[in-house]
């Protein structure tokens, strides 16, 4: 499998110096976020104990999505990832619409990220305002990302250090409650979970179904990060086969717990985690969870700058965007793509500041949909490309296994999801939105490779003879 980009390298170039240890953190803590912190109490509302069934199959998707982006990142780490793959494998508007789609989605992310992180500190610490508190993080991050990837990789790697130990911690308490092994608690034992499995039927598990499928969010940043770590072919075989089953462990592993010990109906689920660890009677839960959630935000901007900043380098390199983007530091690092990417964020923190609460909701009515788009575009270009390394006899330092037939079943999972997501008024708005977006963004690149194209035809024809 043959992806490599036709576009020449700057002299100084991307450094491998992302260790695999950090790629590995860095999958497994991507995919832990205020989703899971902050977002898994309203799968329970929706569902009930039955959210279960749709973490299952969301955590089943993503296993796929990943192995098959992990089979491509061994074969071609490339900081464009699946956006070069899609180029390879669809063709060259199809890379660069991708590509656009994920870095715009990406910079509303860190704005809102930002935000988010900067009122949930404010509520435990009411000192600094929230816009001034997002400015810091804002400019704090910046810098992280443009001292180079060795140290992004090292924040990462102690952030998701960090959530997987509140998780494991989480776990155990959860675990001691509902075996009554805490004297000061009284335990809820099954209960909540046999009682009433499906309080909501199978609309409920839909609707949960489209609220769980964002929480594995961020994961295909590892493909991103492929590019800047230490012998790429090992590091992404590692991580992906190390990442897939603790991701599943720790979400099913949470949300069984909160199932259990909070009904549907309880009000503790707008803090899902707080409300298990006050049931368990630990002191200062809501603080300390509310500062896990900060981490968690946080870290979550830090790799998406990373990302979006990677993405849009990519695309100046292949000519999708403008040539500037791809100009590179001394230490190997896109810093004018790091400030193109994160300039929105700061755009956005005066305008919270204008219009505190407007302009965040309206922009993700936009882009909320595009990661199932990005999940999309992997499969298909897995199996394009797939095909084409086995016709040809090229060998692959990673195949996923049970192909094609599991690449096929994740495109009909995510057919389901957006069949589910289309019979629900909410999210087809923004189903539709997303869709419109992507005609814009390919119809874009399209005129713009025709306006390149015609104009390197004159030039040829211009040019006087040697």
């Amino acid at each position: 499998m043959t992806m490599k980009s036709t576009a020449e390298r700057p002299a100084v170039q991307l450094r491998h110096t992302m260790k695999p240890r950090q790629l590995t953190m860095m999958g497994l803590g991507s995919a832990i976020g205020a989703g899971l912190f902050l977002g898994s109490g309203a799968g329970v509302q929706a569902a009930g104990p039955a959210v279960l069934v749709s973490y299952l199959v969301a955590g089943t998707l993503i296993i796929l999505v990943m192995w098959a982006l992990g089979e491509m990142a061994a074969a071609n780490p490339n900081s464009g990832a699946f956006s070069v793959y899609a180029e390879r494998a669809m063709g060259r508007t199809a890379g660069a619409t991708v590509g656009w789609l994920w870095w715009l989605q990406l910079v509303v992310v860190i704005a809102a990220e930002a935000l988010g992180a900067a009122g949930l500190l404010f509520s435990v610490w009411p000192v600094i305002p929230v816009w001034a508190l997002s400015l810091v993080f804002m400019v704090v991050f910046t810098g992280i990302n443009l001292a180079g990837v060795k140290n992004f990789g090292e924040f990462e790697f102690w952030f998701a250090i960090l959530k997987v130990t509140a998780i494991v911690l989480f776990l155990g308490i959860g675990a001691a409650l509902i075996l009554g092994l805490l004297p000061d608690a009284a335990s809820p034992g099954l209960a909540n979970i046999t009682g009433d499995f499906a309080p909501s039927g199978l609309g409920g598990v839909a609707t949960a179904l489209f609220v769980v499928i964002f929480a594995f969010g961020g994961t295909e940043i590892v493909s991103v990060a492929a590019a800047e770590t230490e012998d790429p072919e090992h590091s992404v075989t590692k991580a992906i086969r190390t990442v897939v089953w603790r991701i599943l462990v720790f979400y099913i592993g949470s949300v069984f717990v909160i199932a259990a010990v909070l009904p549907a109906t309880s009000e503790a689920l707008s803090s899902p985690f707080a409300g298990v660890l006050d049931a368990a009677r630990i002191p200062g839960a809501a603080t300390a969870i509310t500062l896990v959630a900060v981490v968690a935000l946080l870290s979550a901007l830090n790799a998406n700058l990373y990302g979006a900043s990677r993405m849009v380098f990519s695309l100046a390199e292949r000519g999708e965007a403008p040539g500037f983007l791809s100009r590179l530091s001394g230490a190997g690092v896109p810093v004018v793509a790091v400030g193109v990417s994160v300039a929105f964020g700061f755009i956005a923190t005066v305008l919270e500041l204008l219009f505190p609460g407007r302009i965040l909701p309206a922009l993700f009515q936009l882009v909320g949909s595009t990661c199932l788009v990005v999940w999309g575009s992997a499969l298909v270009s897995q199996l394009i490309l797939r095909r084409r390394a086995d016709r040809d006899g090229t060998p692959l330092p990673l195949r996923m296994k049970g192909f094609p037939g599991l690449t096929v079943f994740g495109l009909v999972l995510l057919a389901m999801v957006f069949a589910v997501g289309f019979s629900a008024e909410s999210s087809r708005v923004q189903l539709i939105s997303t869709l419109l977006l992507i005609a814009g963004i390919a119809a874009a690149c399209w005129a713009g490779a025709r306006f390149a194209a015609s104009r390197r035809a004159r030039g040829h024809r211009t040019a006087p003879p040697k």
